[in-house]
């Protein structure tokens, strides 16, 4: 869970200091260099951030399919192994996509709609063969939805099956909410970031609203629905409420 809040803060961190950078600043520019640099690390967050969601469903199919050998499988060493490898593959795929972006050349107009650099965006502008570089990408997060997502899919779909034989109320409602605020965090990101990085770009708004949505909101919200599950965070919740509560009264 640490892992992924992480990733997903870095990933707030990457594109929001340029933005307020360039909405403080009369002119809003960036080097081609300080473009490259952003779809990068995009790139590498984004990516690794898939691999690692999916690592946590395996984790949670581990616990809930087979909790006698959870504690054997999912032991430091693996979970580490998981992190290294998720990491491994981001920078991977990162640099896949980013070197090639060097060989492109730039006639002009050098105005981008948006208010960062990413892959969609960057490409139209260039004067240069566009194929091997649309299909590098369509490769790449080919690869993420098929090593991610469908495994995601294939760990739910265990899970529920597992679920709904659990012969208690309380039994199932403990097991949903274990995987709730994952299974959340998977449909946020996937609907939004893949979606966006594997259509046309068009300038329009909905584009820079959905582009928002997975670099900011989603890094927002991501530490207080992992964290609304923890019991203590919701007694604190409940004791300041109530505190406030009586406050107002008074």
């Amino acid at each position: 869970m640490m892992v992924d809040i992480a990733y997903v803060m870095a990933q707030s961190q990457v594109m929001v200091p340029k933005l307020v950078q360039l909405l403080l600043a009369k002119n809003k520019t960036i080097s081609f260099n300080g473009c490259l640099a952003q779809i990068g690390l995009i790139l590498f967050i984004g990516s690794s951030e898939a691999f690692v969601l999916s690592a946590m469903a395996y984790d949670r199919y581990s616990a809930i399919c087979n909790p006698l050998v959870y504690v054997m499988v999912m032991n430091k060493q693996f979970c580490f192994v998981l992190a290294c490898g998720s990491c491994l593959l981001g920078v991977t795929i990162s640099l896949l996509n980013t070197l090639p972006l060097l060989r492109l050349h730039f006639c002009g107009p050098h105005l981008i709609h948006h208010y960062s650099c990413e892959m969609p965006e960057l490409l139209p502008l260039s004067c240069t063969d566009l194929f091997p570089n649309k299909m590098i990408l369509f490769t790449s997060f080919s690869i993420i939805v098929i090593g991610c997502f469908f495994p995601i899919m294939f760990s739910y779909t265990q899970i529920v099956s597992t679920i709904l034989k659990i012969s208690s109320a309380s039994g199932r409602s403990k097991a949903f909410s274990t995987c709730s605020s994952h299974m959340i965090i998977v449909t946020l990101f996937f609907l939004t970031g893949v979606g966006r990085y594997l259509s046309p770009a068009t300038g329009s708004i909905l584009e820079q609203v959905i582009s928002l949505q997975y670099s900011i909101v989603t890094p927002l919200l991501n530490p207080i629905i992992y964290s609304l599950k923890n019991v203590e965070v919701k007694l604190a919740i409940k004791k300041m409420w109530e505190r406030k509560s009586i406050l107002s009264g008074t």
